[in-house]
């Protein structure tokens, strides 16, 4: 039995100047489907983050499908897809019905019935193959976690207490499959502790980065493919937890990245071989910091590889200079230094001559910034106490979390 994890594809972002990335999602979806189909993958399991909205355009919707549809046609037997905290449950689970009939199976959210997140995925003659339980992004409603007059810290405890007794339940469900000698596995869309991101991943519940270690899962599960975090790595050194990590950079913040997905192959109950399989970068997505001679260095390096090899789509670079001197026709000379060649400069800026440059990688914009955290900011510069900022933004996050349920 063979396995692929991913997750976090984020189908439909827009990026920075609200730029479309179907064209580099369709491109890395194609690299998928081939890699399925040469490496006769059985099983394609993705943790949570399928779409980057909860209301993604028709492009991405009809991406998301036709590759499903492919997926089936190049003789993948199995998809499990998961909700995550970026995706509409109502959205993913609307059509769960009709995506059965080609063996995806989707878990857009907890229902309440431990038993609706376990499935059993057959062989063509009936026998059992594969037990998933296929845990999504868990809510605070299916936590059950609002106790009124609770402290901060009190509910931290009950939110990491509630997903851990989660996976419990979901451990004891598929207890009866033991004996069969197949492999058990689970999914996750959370942040695990000891997890490692390249940029800012958001905090999914208000108050703790951290939801979950790698030794609260039971050890009935097999492998324990997780979605969230979008570096690919290890929980806890233990090779059968992990983080596939995103299929593409998310952000400037990530541009380093090696992107990849996780192949798992098994032998009845045992892990043959997990291997990490490189994807390749169809888009440079580029950030340059430093002195303007430095910059402009880095920027014709950047035009000399644009030159040397053949680039899909044109790369996307923002350049934030620390030098004292500044230039009102900064943007203009970059842009004109590089209008012959496939780059588009996104954003040129200075860095304050009053600020040191360790002091620069907390600047912030709006754009990098998630609705909780320009909240969060907000009642800073009110002047809320620690206490109230703490009581404000769980209401903040309450608010938004029904708002959510109400569009969906």
């Amino acid at each position: 039995m063979k396995i692929l994890h991913t997750a976090d594809w984020h189908l439909g972002q827009k990026f920075k100047q609200n730029l479309d990335r179907i064209d580099e999602h369709r491109h890395v979806m194609n690299w998928l489907l081939e890699l399925i189909q040469e490496e006769k993958v059985d099983v394609l399991v993705v943790a949570g983050d399928v779409f980057d909205t909860p209301n993604p355009p028709n492009n991405a919707r009809q991406l998301y499908y036709q590759f499903l549809v492919d997926v089936n046609r190049v003789g993948c037997k199995h998809v499990v897809i998961t909700g995550g905290n970026h995706d509409s449950p109502n959205m993913l689970n609307a059509p769960k019905e009709v995506l059965y009939a080609i063996n995806a199976h989707v878990v857009g959210c907890a229902t309440g019935n431990i038993e609706d997140e376990i499935i059993t995925l057959r062989n063509d003659d009936g026998t059992l193959a594969m037990v998933v339980a296929a845990v999504p992004f868990l809510r605070d409603r299916d936590l059950k976690v609002a106790v009124s007059g609770e402290g901060g810290e009190e509910r931290i405890a009950r939110i990491k207490e509630g997903i851990k007794k989660h996976y419990e339940a979901a451990a004891e469900a598929c207890a009866e499959y033991e004996a069969q000698k197949v492999p058990i596995i689970t999914t996750g869309h959370l942040y695990a502790k000891g997890a490692v991101a390249s940029d800012k991943q958001d905090n999914i519940y208000i108050g703790d980065m951290e939801n979950i270690a790698a030794s609260h899962f039971p050890e009935l599960f097999d492998y324990v493919a997780l979605g969230h975090i979008h570096s690919a790595q290890v929980i806890g050194k233990k090779q059968h937890i992990r983080y596939s990590g995103s299929l593409i950079p998310m952000s400037f913040g990530e541009w380093k990245d090696q992107k990849s997905v996780t192949i798992v192959e098994f032998e009845q109950r045992n892990i043959k071989d997990i291997r990490v399989v490189k994807a390749p970068s169809f888009r440079k997505l580029v950030s340059i910091k430093g002195e303007e001679n430095k910059v402009d260095e880095k920027v014709r390096e950047i035009i000399q590889d644009m030159e040397s090899k053949e680039q899909i789509l044109e790369a996307w670079i923002e350049i934030l200079i620390t030098s004292e001197q500044t230039r009102p026709d900064i943007y203009h000379y970059y842009n004109e230094m590089c209008k012959e060649y496939p780059i588009k400069i996104l954003r040129v800026s200075y860095a304050r001559s009053y600020q040191a440059v360790d002091a620069l990688e907390t600047e912030y914009e709006l754009d990098h910034l998630t609705p909780i955290e320009i909240f969060e900011k907000r009642c800073e510069s009110a002047g809320l106490d620690e206490k109230e900022r703490k009581t404000s933004v769980r209401t903040f996050k309450e608010l938004m979390d029904w708002m959510n349920d109400k569009d969906d």
